[in-house]
């Protein structure tokens, strides 16, 4: 093959373009601390909330968030409501940004509980309720502990969907983010995970009580989380 001729390789891999266009939002230095800003924060910020901290009018933040969001790097979702006019837009770190720009991943979160189990002994139910406990505390403004659950399983990548009955809600979740290690070990993934809302039930008031995860194939996904409320 003729040496720079068109279509030769230079025996580099081509860079991936999702990341590219990642790394190029991030190239601007005030945007960088934008996103750090969303990553390092345990629970979602708003503009109101960013706009104060970096002393920026708040059109500059919009701009630096959408193009965040375009390049793939926050999510932004609606918050929850406080009574009184629109709920507020909010912005958290996108689920599959963590192995590039060094988030923790649900893989990673899903390991440090797993090593906790192997650790200290405790069943993997035992410590998701454990981690499910500290994670009810980073959903704010929303006291029904369903919105909890609903939020934290959304931002861990099971995009939730609720069916209200009376006296009782099924959570169908309509993707398994954790397919390998789940179809793998069912009853370790399954059951560290229905802790995880059994940890955010009580961690809430206990108005709320977890009856059962109904497990599905893991590639199909519909897993259901059983919820009945206390008053029913």
């Amino acid at each position: 093959m003729v040496k720079g001729a068109a279509g030769a390789h230079s025996g580099r891999p081509e860079p991936d373009a999702g990341v590219a266009r990642q790394a190029k939002a991030l190239g601007d230095p005030t945007r960088h601390a934008v996103f750090r800003a969303v990553a390092d924060s345990p629970e979602p910020l708003d503009i109101a909330t960013l706009t104060a901290r970096f002393e920026l009018n708040h059109n500059a933040i919009r701009q630096h968030l959408a193009k965040l969001c375009a390049a793939g790097l926050v999510v932004e979702e609606v918050g929850p409501s406080t009574g009184r006019g629109r709920p507020r837009l909010q912005y958290r770190p996108a689920l599959d940004t963590g192995g590039d720009w060094g988030i923790p991943s649900p893989y990673e979160h899903l390991a440090v509980l797993l090593v906790e189990a192997l650790r200290s002994g405790r069943s993997p139910r035992e410590v998701g309720a454990e981690a499910g406990r500290q994670l009810a505390a980073t959903v704010q403004g929303s006291a029904d502990p369903v919105d909890r659950i609903e939020t934290i399983a959304a931002r861990r990548g099971f995009e939730p969907r609720r069916i209200e009955r009376r006296g009782s809600v099924d959570l169908v979740l309509g993707h398994c983010p954790f397919q390998v290690t789940a179809s793998t070990a069912p009853e370790i993934i399954c059951q560290l995970h229905l802790g995880l809302a059994e940890g955010i039930a009580e961690a809430s008031g206990g108005s709320v009580e977890v009856t059962e995860l109904v497990a599905r194939n893991p590639q199909r996904a519909g897993c259901r989380l059983k919820l009945r409320r206390a008053d029913a």
